[in-house]
């Protein structure tokens, strides 16, 4: 968790300094966001169910990401702060980490949260935080 947590912070201070990708949080953010955040992500990469738990389900995660429109540069300019995010807390030192780690989210920014962008209320509820593993998509938790 720790790791995810520096990973996390690395990734919201990278994005707070893009100015295309911080528009997303101009409405603003939760005080703990990268927690949130690094419990998302360590239960999508097969770690413990913190974030379903405590936070919500991938419904919930999803429907904050919908409803904005297509924005492709902004993902793309997302998933270059986070190989930026990979270098400054040095998990890009492994390539093969830094490699599943990228490809997760990359994924994800332009898949999972990208798929309703014309309405949140088109996001379908009960849907689980899908599970990524060495060779991908793993499926969705039990």
């Amino acid at each position: 968790m720790d790791g995810m947590r520096r990973l996390a912070g690395a990734w919201h201070d990278q994005v707070m300094a893009d100015e295309e990708v911080a528009h997303a949080f101009s409405h603003g953010f939760k005080p703990d966001h990268t927690e949130r955040l690094a419990a998302y992500w360590a239960e999508a990469l097969g770690g413990p169910a913190a974030y379903s738990d405590s936070y919500g389900d991938e419904t919930s995660v999803v429907k904050i990401h919908s409803g904005n429109g297509e924005h492709e540069e902004m993902d793309r300019r997302a998933i270059a702060c986070f190989d930026q995010a990979l270098a400054d807390t040095g998990l890009d030192k492994n390539g093969a980490l830094r490699q599943v780690l990228h490809d997760y989210f990359a994924w994800a920014t332009t898949t999972t949260m990208a798929r309703y962008h014309k309405s949140a209320e088109d996001v379908p509820s009960g849907l689980r935080i899908p599970r990524w593993g060495w060779d991908g998509i793993q499926g969705l938790r039990d």
